[in-house]
């Protein structure tokens, strides 16, 4: 545009003959051209300064990006941080969760083993009671049994070493240094037997016991043998009213086991006596299946 207006000076300069109209329409050239100008200054500086306003908008959103990007950078390792954090402490949790499932799961085992043996032991507990109170049951049933024989002084029933003893005083079965028994003795010995055959499956023994007086005669040597032909009289006499003879044994203590003192003849009438022994059922009693079967060769 400034190289026509400059070309329309110079042609209007140099022709002074140029007509009046002439002149207005290259003055109107003119000013149109300057009106052109100007609109087109305008417009390139409104371009520039959008050029301009577009690169400090691109600063700006170049700036906004790249401190996005080291925002995002900062919180992505702050977050790689925390979560990194998190799974030491899950682990360690982990880790405190294993142990103490193991130490768990080993209590339960040894509880479950404690259990099993608390089981065992009351079934065995249960087992023992049982036979106890089967043998207190019986030993009632015993006394039931002898009780005219018991009050009329003949016998005294009771428990010796674990056994149940029928013990009936010397000096109503048998004369002094004798081993006859007496009419009174034979009927004594005669009603225990049928007592005792009545009893099933049960076996017994007779124990003869003397006093400490020392006995030495053409029959008797010693106690010993005067306790075991009064026990072996028992014996015979109870067989032959009944009593299964594999039932029935008998045994001699002579002097070797006294019941009271031997200082006093009260004492020495207590230790004259005979004891029948109601033999005890092995098979009953707690750990006979171990002795049985550590019996075996």
């Amino acid at each position: 545009m400034r190289i026509s207006l400059s070309l329309i000076v110079v042609m209007a300069a140099s022709s002074a003959c140029v007509s009046a109209s002439t002149y207005d329409d290259l003055l109107m050239v003119h000013e149109r051209a300057k009106r052109d100008l100007s609109e087109s200054e305008l417009v390139r500086d409104q371009e520039l300064r959008r050029r301009e306003a577009a690169d400090l908008e691109i600063k700006r959103l170049t700036g906004e990006h790249d401190a996005a990007r080291a925002n995002d950078a900062t919180l992505a390792r702050e977050e790689h941080a925390r979560l990194q954090a998190q799974l030491e402490q899950t682990r360690a949790e982990l880790g405190r969760t294993s142990d103490e499932l193991a130490a768990t799961l080993k209590d339960r085992a040894g509880l479950k083993d404690s259990v099993a043996e608390m089981q065992a032991a009351l079934t065995e507990l249960n087992r023992r009671k049982a036979e106890a109170d089967r043998r207190l049951t019986e030993f009632k049933s015993l006394l039931s049994r002898f009780r005219t024989l018991i009050d009329a002084g003949k016998l005294r029933v009771k428990i010796v070493d674990g056994r149940m003893v029928v013990a009936l005083a010397s000096d109503i079965l048998f004369s002094s240094g004798s081993a006859a028994l007496s009419k009174d003795g034979r009927g004594a010995v005669e009603e225990v037997a049928r007592l005792l055959a009545s009893i099933p499956e049960r076996s017994f023994q007779v124990e003869g016991h003397t006093d400490m007086v020392p006995i030495k005669t053409a029959q008797f040597a010693s106690n010993w043998e005067l306790a075991s032909a009064r026990a072996l009289t028992v014996l015979k006499t109870m067989v032959d009213v009944g009593l299964p003879p594999s039932r029935v044994s008998a045994a001699s203590y002579g002097d070797q086991k006294p019941t009271a003192s031997n200082e006093n003849a009260e004492g020495k009438a207590q230790n004259r006596r005979i004891e029948i022994v109601l033999v005890p059922d092995l098979s009953t009693l707690p750990g006979f299946d171990e002795l049985q079967q550590a019996s075996k060769p």
